[in-house]
């Protein structure tokens, strides 16, 4: 099996390391192709303003001056074009992609974009809790569940159009309560925070905080990773809302 590895934090991410070391246990031929620098947030933005660089740094190690979907992109279409990949791995993401996050995720759009291509894809993301950790986010949670998420999923027949979107918690591994299979949830965008402060100059710039609501909701990815489960999400590419369709196309007949 051909493992295409890549995330949104960037080439040389903690995270990352976390993932090619479940790759490993799945498979011999893996290739990386990340963004040269952090990219979070970016969602599933495509770079075409500038040009794009390639940076090669080992045997099947690249990174790309762009978003997670240029990655890919750059991966399925032009580096491993003769030799496409089996399955996308994106992450391991700092931080969860939980509820309506998904949208913002540039790690959970390089899944996307694999499964647009046709290629089996799956978002791996590691919760935390505090603030302010930086490179001190834990993943032993990711590094020990991993790989037993991934074989697991790989049994499952590929669906069309989807991809599966994974949290692990923030919590010991050995404190895990086992893996759920979750809607996508939505989190309380009431308690959104920004944050404002002064830089030495004296100008005001402003920084949105994390959210650490907590829902109650049951059968979502937020409620499975509040009660210390992983949580495990089929996501849809396709973004039409079929209820409406009829009630829309009355308008114009």
């Amino acid at each position: 099996m051909r493992i295409l590895l890549t995330n949104d934090d960037g080439v040389h991410a903690p995270g990352l390391e976390v993932l090619l070391k479940i790759a490993r246990a799945i498979s011999d031929d893996i290739w990386i192709v990340a963004p040269s620098e952090e990219q979070s947030g970016t969602g599933h933005s495509l770079t075409l303003t500038r040009p794009l660089r390639i940076r090669k740094h080992g045997h099947q190690h690249y990174s790309v001056t762009g978003t997670p979907t240029d990655a890919v992109m750059m991966a399925v279409s032009h580096l491993m074009k003769d030799c496409k990949p089996d399955l996308v791995l994106s992450g391991v993401n700092r931080g969860a992609n939980l509820g309506e996050h998904v949208t913002y995720s540039g790690t959970v759009s390089a899944a996307m974009e694999g499964a647009i291509s046709g290629i089996r894809s799956i978002a791996l993301s590691q919760v935390y809790r505090k603030e302010g950790m930086g490179d001190e986010v834990p993943f032993g949670c990711a590094a020990v569940w991993g790989e037993r998420v991934v074989r697991a999923l790989l049994k499952a027949p590929p669906g069309e159009q989807m991809l599966v979107n994974v949290n692990f918690p923030a919590i010991d591994p050995s404190e895990v309560q086992g893996i759920r299979v979750a809607r996508q949830g939505f989190h309380d965008t009431g308690l959104a925070r920004v944050i404002e402060g002064k830089d030495p100059r004296g100008y005001r710039y402003y920084w949105f905080g994390l959210d650490t609501s907590e829902a109650e909701q049951p059968g979502t990815d937020l409620e499975a990773i509040n009660a210390g489960y992983i949580s495990v999400t089929p996501l849809h590419y396709d973004l039409t809302h079929d209820g409406s369709m009829a009630g829309l196309s009355k308008l114009f007949v």
